[in-house]
């Protein structure tokens, strides 16, 4: 398979122009919909409602991750304009899938904002636990999509089946982000477990393996390998961050509640790591519960632990072991997907998802 040849830079440089490109196909996605459910009153209004509150307007790194994918892999020859739409098609399929899975996570966490909005189930009177069957129609207008264009095409089994598995293994990771744990169940090797199967699955997995699937029909088991452990990687990389952002700095546009929900965070884990037994105690008595102050006293033994600093030397470590490991890859493309990927994560202060 002879693939594109190299550019200097990374596709990435173009992510803006990219991600409007992305926007010009939206109406298309939405008559898609609309189209679907024309002859049953009201659904259609409701979906679009839906759609353009949880899935229009979200950074779509993750759905430009697929595209970028899809681009560094696919023989240049084979990058027509309807193909490159159809990848675009694709990559809101992505959009939608996790948009579905964000809005069910919201729920079970019962937080209030996502990205500086309300989140969905809490937007008004309508919502509510509606958001329960608004966040499963997502997912099936994803596969819908998904069926539509691509079904009789060599890479649709594969790509549903990558989409499936991602999904299931996200669920497993969520199992594990809300089973109530004590401190002693809260170890490293656990906590990878739970952030690899949930953030390094749905994040960047599920989009750079469908990428995959759409770039080629040939047998790229190697290829898939790598990329999968890497992309695994990168997802830790990217939860890390996400649990230290969120705690030390004001900038992910969601509410802070690991503390107080006694969730399964970096934090706690390297917390307990350092902690003497007085400390210990005082987590003891004061990690999951919601009084303000207990809080903001866990707060302040992570300030006394140093967990800011050492989240600074964990991000340059795993930015540099990351780095070391994309330039062993042999195919030189996806060497630069993966390096520009990378650089929007790292010391990145924005969210994401």
């Amino acid at each position: 398979m002879k693939m594109a040849p190299s550019l200097s830079g990374t596709l990435w440089d173009g992510m803006e122009k990219e991600a409007q490109e992305m926007m010009a196909v939206w109406p298309q996605i939405m008559r898609d919909v609309t189209e679907r459910v024309k002859n049953i009153p009201d659904i259609g209004k409701w979906l679009e409602k839906v759609l353009q509150y949880n899935v229009l307007e979200t950074p779509k790194l993750h759905s430009l991750t697929l595209f970028y994918a899809y681009k560094s892999i696919a023989p240049i020859e084979d990058q027509t304009e309807e193909n490159i739409h159809l990848a675009r098609i694709l990559a809101w399929c992505t959009e939608v899938l996790i948009g579905y899975l964000i809005l069910i996570d919201d729920i079970m966490d019962q937080s209030s904002i996502r990205r500086g909005k309300t989140c969905w189930y809490r937007h008004d009177d309508t919502t509510d636990l509606m958001a329960i069957n608004d966040a499963t129609m997502l997912e099936s207008i994803g596969y819908y999509l998904l069926q539509k264009y691509f079904k009789g095409k060599e890479c649709y089994n594969n790509i549903a089946e990558s989409f499936q598995d991602s999904i299931f293994n996200g669920q497993i990771g969520q199992f594990f982000d809300m089973k109530k744990c004590n401190l002693d169940e809260f170890t490293m090797d656990r906590y990878v477990i739970t952030v690899q199967n949930k953030s390094g699955q749905l994040a960047f997995l599920m989009p750079a393996r469908a990428g995959i699937h759409y770039a080629t029909t040939e047998k790229n088991g190697e290829m898939l390998k790598q990329t999968e452990s890497i992309l695994l990687e990168m997802g830790q990389f990217y939860q890390i961050q996400d649990d230290c952002l969120i705690c030390f700095f004001d900038v992910l546009g969601k509410d802070f509640n690991d503390i107080a929900k006694g969730k399964f965070t970096w934090l706690i884990v390297k917390a307990l790591e350092r902690v003497t037994p007085e400390q210990r105690k005082i987590l003891e008595e004061c990690y999951g519960v919601s009084d303000p102050e207990k809080v903001k006293r866990v707060k302040q033994l992570y300030i006394e632990l140093d967990l800011l600093n050492a989240y600074f030397k964990y991000e340059e470590e795993a930015y540099n072991a990351i780095s070391a490991r994309i330039q062993k890859i042999p195919w030189e493309r996806l060497r630069g997907f993966f390096m520009g990927l990378l650089g929007k994560l790292y010391r990145r202060r924005v969210c994401y998802t």
